[in-house]
């Protein structure tokens, strides 16, 4: 049984950081992502890993701030981010890809699974 659990996330100043991380269980995955949703909007791209963290791909908007990284020896993806804005105020959510011969994915549809997603909230 695949579970996605995520953690991390909370308020935080603008400016501060935060780390969330994700531990993905219950059978081999490829690429790993993350992507953020507000609330009535559409699930968009953030950062996604190859299986073994040698290429990585962030959006514009996070490009110097965010990095995304991997652990598969502890199951866990995370997203580091720093230098956090109010506009980042949205969930963030995992997820796994389970083919491995494709380039790294960076569309919700693309993947396969997903967490329960975890709130991130900067106050001005």
């Amino acid at each position: 049984q695949v579970q996605m659990v995520e953690s991390g996330g909370g308020l935080v100043q603008s400016g501060g950081s935060l780390r969330l991380s994700c531990v993905a269980s219950g059978r081999t995955f490829s690429s790993m992502g993350w992507f953020r949703q507000a609330p009535g909007k559409e699930r968009d791209f953030v950062a996604a890993i190859n299986w073994n963290g040698g290429t990585t791909y962030n959006a514009d908007s996070v490009k110097g701030r965010f990095t995304i990284s991997r652990d598969n020896a502890k199951n866990t993806v995370y997203l580091q981010m720093n230098s956090l804005k109010p506009e980042d105020t949205v969930v963030y959510y995992c997820a796994a890809d389970i083919i491995m011969s494709r380039a790294v994915p960076t569309t919700p549809s693309e993947y396969f699974y997903w967490g329960q997603g975890t709130q991130v909230t900067v106050s001005s």
